[in-house]
Parts: C-alpha cells; sequence; structure tokens
C-alpha cells in the first residue's frame, strides 16, 4: 500500500468483504443501538427546547405544565404516525419516500431538500451547542479556542462516520447512557420530592391561568400558550430520522424500527414532559451565563450538600453537552441516506449512491460534514443565531409526509379495515406540525428564518437542474437503446442454433474484452464499433461487467442476489448475440463498490488467459459538453485506461455520440 492507502486504513479501517455471508448482519443496528444513533437528536433538544418554551411563557412558570403535556402528546402522535411510515414504506426513505409516492415526485424532492438543510443545521446546532457547554467549564480566558475546538470535533465525527454506523454509534453510546440515567434521576427526584405538594401544584396552576386571563384576556392567554407551544418546536426534531435509516437495522427491519421509534417516544415525551413539570416545581428563573437546566440542577441539589451537589451538576451538565456531540449523529446517518435516495431519482448526481469499501455512503457524509464546516465557519458557531436557522425545514417534510399518508387512508378507506383510525392519526399530526410551522415561520422569519428558507429554494432551483438535465440525457440515450431491440430479435431468431466459430477457439488469437453496464446502447454501440474500426481482427470477445453495490441495492441478500442475477442475464445476452456470428465469447462479471478497483483485479487474470487482450470501453460525447455534465456523469473509462496504463495494459476508449 502507498502512504495514502495506509492512511486511510488507520483512519478509516480497512476493506469490508463483500463475500462475507453475515455482513448485512454485522453492520446492522439493533433498536437499542439504533436509539442511541437516532434517537440522541430528539433527547439532546431537551437541553434548548423546553428551555425555548419556557422562556416564552414571560414569568407565568405554572403554565409550563400545560406545555410540558402539550409537547408529550406531540411527540406521541408524530412518533406514532411515523410508525405507520415505516409500516407502509419498510425499505426506508421517510418523508421524501412518503412525499414522492403519495404526493408527487416534485413534492417529494421539496421535502427531501428541506431535510437535508435540516440535518446539516442538526450537524452544526449540535456541535456548536456541545462546545458552548464544554466551555461553560473552562476558565473564560479559553473561550476563543471553542470555534477551533467544535471545528475539530467536526473532523474526529466525519471520520467516524467513514469507519461506518455501528463503530460510531458503539463508541458513543456509554454518553448516551450516561445522559438518560442521569436525567431519568433528576426528574423523578424532582417530582417524589414535590408529590406531598401536588394539590398545591394544581391549584397554583389554575392560578396562574385565572391571573393570565385576567391580565391579557382569554385570547392572549390563548396566543401566550400556543407561542410558547411553538418555540418548543426545536423538541421533535430528529422523530422522523428513523423511517429515514432503515437499511441500516436490523432484520425484521419493521419491527426493529417500531422499537426504536417507541424507545424514542417515550424517552423524549418522558425528558421533555419532566423537565417542563420540574421548571414549574422548582420555581426556576433564568440567569446570565447559565443554561435553564444548569439552574433547575442547582436548586434541585442545593440541600444535598456543596461537594455531592457540585458533583452530581457537573456530570449531568457534562452528559448533556457531550449528547449534543452524539446527536450530531442523527445528521450523519439521515441526511446521506436523504440524498442517496434523491440521488437513485436523479435530483443529485448519482455518485451519491455509491458506497465506499466500509459499505458507507461516503460522499454522502463528506458532503454533509463539509456543507456543516462552512455554516459553522460562516455563523462561528453562534448558537443563538443558528437555533433561528433551526426546525423550519424539519416541520415542513413532517407537513408534507402527514399529507400524503392522510391522502393514502382515505384513498384506501374502501379497502383497508381500521384506515379511520391511521387516518385520524395523520390527521392530527397534520394540524399540530401545519400550526408549529407557520407558527416558527412568523415568529422567525425576521429574525433570519428567511435566510434558511432561501437557502433550501436555492437547493430545490438546484435539484431541478440536476434533473432536467438527466432527462435531457435520457431523451438522447434512448436513440442508442434502439439497438437492444434488433439485438433481442437476433438471438431470439438464432435460438439455441448458433454458429460454429469460424475458427477453433483459440485463447492465443486477437480479443476484445469489453467493459459493459448492462445490456444497452451503449455497450452494443461500443461492440459494433470495434467491429466497424478492426474487422475480424478479434476473434475472441470477452465481456466485462462489474456489478456496483450501491446505497439503492445494499438492503439485503435479496437485493444482492438480484443484481447478480441481472448482471449475468445481461452478460449471457451478449454471448449469444456474438455466438451467433461465429466468435468465441465468454462473459465475466464481478461485485464491488468500485468499479475500478474491481478492474485491476480481473485484467491481469484475463491477460493469462487471453495474452492478446486489448481492452476496450465506451465514452458517451453529448453534442454540448458543459461543465454541469462532468459532475454529472460517468467518466469512470478515463480513469480506469489510467490505471491499467500503469500497468503496461492497453485500452481503447471509444467515443459514442449522442
Amino acid at each position: 500500500m502507498n502512504i495514502f492507502e495506509k492512511l486511510k486504513t488507520f483512519f478509516i479501517g480497512g476493506a469490508r468483504n463483500l463475500n462475507d455471508k453475515r455482513l448485512f448482519y454485522n453492520l446492522s443496528l439493533i433498536a437499542v443501538f439504533a436509539w442511541v444513533g437516532l434517537g440522541a437528536d430528539g433527547l439532546s433538544s431537551s437541553s434548548y427546547g423546553p428551555q425555548e418554551a419556557f422562556y416564552a411563557l414571560q414569568g407565568h412558570p405554572y403554565l409550563g405544565i400545560l406545555i410540558g403535556i402539550a409537547t408529550a402528546i406531540t411527540v406521541m402522535v408524530i412518533g406514532t404516525s411515523y410508525s405507520q411510515i415505516v409500516e407502509l414504506f419498510p425499505m426506508g426513505g421517510g418523508g421524501y419516500i412518503v412525499a414522492s409516492k403519495l404526493l408527487s415526485p416534485t413534492v417529494g424532492m421539496v421535502s427531501g431538500c428541506a431535510l437535508l438543510i435540516d440535518y446539516v443545521l442538526t450537524i452544526v446546532v449540535s456541535v456548536s451547542s456541545g462546545a458552548d457547554a464544554v466551555f461553560s467549564f473552562l476558565p473564560a480566558e479559553w473561550y476563543p479556542y471553542r470555534l477551533s475546538f467544535a471545528v475539530a470535533l467536526l473532523f474526529v465525527l466525519i471520520i467516524l462516520n467513514l469507519r461506518g454506523v455501528k463503530e460510531s454509534v458503539l463508541i458513543l453510546a456509554p454518553i448516551f447512557i450516561v445522559f438518560i440515567i442521569t436525567h431519568i434521576f433528576a426528574i423523578l427526584y424532582a417530582l417524589i420530592t414535590n408529590v406531598g405538594n401536588m394539590s398545591g401544584v394544581v391549584r397554583a396552576t389554575a392560578a396562574d391561568i385565572n391571573i393570565t386571563r385576567s391580565q391579557i384576556g382569554l385570547i392572549g392567554l390563548a396566543v401566550l400558550l400556543l407561542k410558547a407551544y411553538s418555540m418548543g418546536a426545536g423538541t421533535y426534531t430528529g422523530i422522523e430520522a428513523v423511517s429515514n435509516s432503515m437499511s441500516i437495522l436490523r432484520e425484521p427491519k419493521v419491527k426493529t424500527a417500531k422499537t426504536t421509534m417507541n424507545y424514542m417516544m417515550i424517552s423524549l415525551s418522558i425528558c421533555a414532559m419532566g423537565l417542563m413539570v420540574a421548571y414549574a416545581l422548582y420555581r426556576v428563573n433564568f440567569q446570565a451565563g447559565k443554561t435553564l437546566n444548569a439552574v433547575l440542577y442547582e436548586t434541585m441539589t442545593a440541600n444535598w450538600g456543596k461537594g455531592l451537589s457540585g458533583s452530581f451538576v457537573l456530570i449531568i451538565m457534562i452528559s448533556e453537552a457531550a449528547l449534543l456531540f452524539v446527536a450530531a449523529q442523527t445528521g450523519f446517518l439521515g441526511g446521506p441516506r436523504v440524498l442517496a435516495n434523491m440521488a437513485n431519482d436523479r435530483w443529485f448526481p448519482t455518485r451519491f449512491n455509491m458506497l465506499s469499501d466500509r459499505f458507507v455512503t461516503q460522499n454522502g457524509v463528506i458532503l454533509m460534514g463539509g456543507a456543516s464546516l462552512i455554516l459553522m465557519l460562516l455563523t462561528k458557531g453562534s448558537v443563538r443565531l443558528l437555533v433561528v436557522f433551526y426546525s423550519i425545514n424539519v416541520f415542513i417534510t413532517f407537513v408534507l409526509s402527514q399529507l400524503g399518508m392522510i391522502r393514502h387512508w382515505w384513498n384506501s378507506r374502501r379497502k383497508l379495515k381500521g384506515w379511520f383510525k391511521k387516518y385520524l392519526i395523520n390527521l392530527i399530526g397534520f394540524v399540530m406540525t401545519v400550526f408549529i410551522l407557520l407558527s416558527i415561520i412568523i415568529i422567525k422569519f425576521h429574525q433570519g428564518g428567511w435566510i434558511t428558507l432561501c437557502i433550501t429554494t436555492l437547493l430545490v432551483l438546484l435539484a431541478f437542474t440536476i434533473k432536467k438535465h438527466y432527462l435531457n440525457t435520457k431523451k438522447l440515450l434512448h436513440r442508442l437503446n434502439d439497438l437492444v431491440s434488433v439485438v433481442n430479435a437476433t438471438i431470439e431468431k438464432a435460438g439455441n442454433k448458433f454458429k460454429k466459430p469460424r475458427r477453433k477457439f483459440n485463447p492465443k488469437n486477437k480479443t476484445a474484452v469489453l467493459l459493459v453496464n448492462g445490456f444497452n446502447g451503449l455497450g452494443l454501440h461500443t461492440l459494433f464499433n470495434i467491429f466497424k474500426m478492426f474487422g475480424d481482427v478479434y476473434k475472441n470477445f470477452i465481456f466485462v461487467s462489474i456489478g456496483v453495490v450501491d446505497a439503492a441495492n445494499f438492503k439485503g441478500t435479496e437485493e444482492f442476489e438480484k443484481l447478480q442475477n441481472d448482471i449475468k442475464e445481461d452478460l449471457d445476452k451478449y454471448v449469444k448475440y456474438i455466438n451467433a456470428s461465429g466468435y468465441h465469447a465468454e462473459g465475466i462479471q464481478a461485485m464491488g463498490t468500485d468499479v475500478i478497483a474491481e478492474i485491476d483485479k480481473i485484467a491481469p487474470e484475463i491477460l493469462k488467459k487471453y495474452p492478446q487482450s486489448i481492452f476496450f470501453g465506451g465514452q458517451l460525447v453529448f453534442p454540448k459538453e458543459v461543465i454541469i455534465a462532468r459532475w454529472l456523469h460517468n467518466y469512470t473509462v478515463f480513469a480506469i485506461q489510467k490505471q491499467l496504463y500503469y500497468k503496461g495494459i492497453p485500452f481503447i476508449i471509444l467515443p459514442i455520440r449522442v
């Protein structure tokens, strides 16, 4: 290995074996680990979501109990509705697939773009908030290094995710466990120590309602409650992550996903509602330089003794800070998978559908990390500014997902028993999410919310441009595919009565090794160009096809086997056609994540058997070569030519005009 490969192996790890029969099993997550990787975003929001809602109550602490109950109900409704999405779409895709299939592909694209921006913001907000929390414990003179620390941590998370989903989750799991234990203890302690005063709490809540109503009126009271409810919208981010990441879950995927969703709903509901109730029980007030949670824990443990109180507050606050770092995992897990699904539908470049030799959507991870890094540097990691951008986009996806499910249940009402219950859940979810979305946009629009809407709009326009280019290319390629029907007819006519080769098979004869990707117009035009340019020079034809394992087919053994069978069928067609023409033919197939690496392995073996081999590959030539085409299309043949060139193996690229 060269120095680059050694460094790559050291930081990211060696290539995984595609022939490992337990590969899918070993890479998948059980419900508990999925809860860690996908649920951290929601749980970490308890560090700032309930605080924002409580702050909006403007000195009416006992109203926080009502908001806490409403928050828990909202979490359960949205979570239950996404459990229904998991059942309906067991192969994953979440809000993007739901809106694409149940509303329209264009609406699905908008939902996907909104979710991508949200995942980038999830990463930046989580890392920046965590850095703020860490530096709040350090000497004040260290604070200028906060941004550098956040950037370094972002690089660490990128490397962890390039190593693999399971590796990154296992490393971060202890932080998650400490957070759960300390926060459940704090909430239970707050409730148990105040259980004798619950009747007083009820009376205080009723009094707070009456006082507020007398001060600002019934409508004012309603507006205040609704504003506080909507300002806690950050609490609900991350609920959709399970439906987006079905491919990484252990079989049976639907059962694992629903179990994970239950863990998320219950834990998030308890944390969000428990903290809001605890704020009211201890009547906490905001203090400069401290989070509301820090004030709560200090007040709660004030009579424990200085040493014990200080230790507990330090542990629980460090767990909150650390979990914010773990929450960035949701962006790194969900974002690349949404991007891969959209790339598979040609809304984004197909390279984002590719997997690395660690079976990670490497390009997606790097893009999400790079975009997060740029945003962090532009905003200087300002959590106050980033939180303004946050939450809007995820609720766009929530609304479109709920609308799609409502339409589905309504259209299925005559043939599906129990449809109304499912319909009602999504209808309630739709009403809730629409209200929250409109409230956030109105409240945060002039504070900077318009920026995230503009960025999302630009991303939507980019997706339209890319899709248009791919559609135009498809029309051009349709001309090439006219040959397919002609050749298929020739194969059917010949049947099993193939001509014998004109000469006895001799592996030392001139051999054309043709790289193909399916039985299509590109492969056939390349083949006919060989005959056109070289006549009867080549007596043997070897067709090589590499099955690329990408995010679209790396979902289980069934998809893997189907890909292998499809490749074999396509190669058999080439072989039958050449045999019918009187030449010797052979098909060779391989599976992998990198075409260049697989060709590099196969080429020497072919040369041993066929020493007079010349390798050929076809490359599309468009009428107008634009810059975007180089980014959107496959130019692998040039990389293969370069690789084989260093081995002294001749490779000829034949231009195919469209």
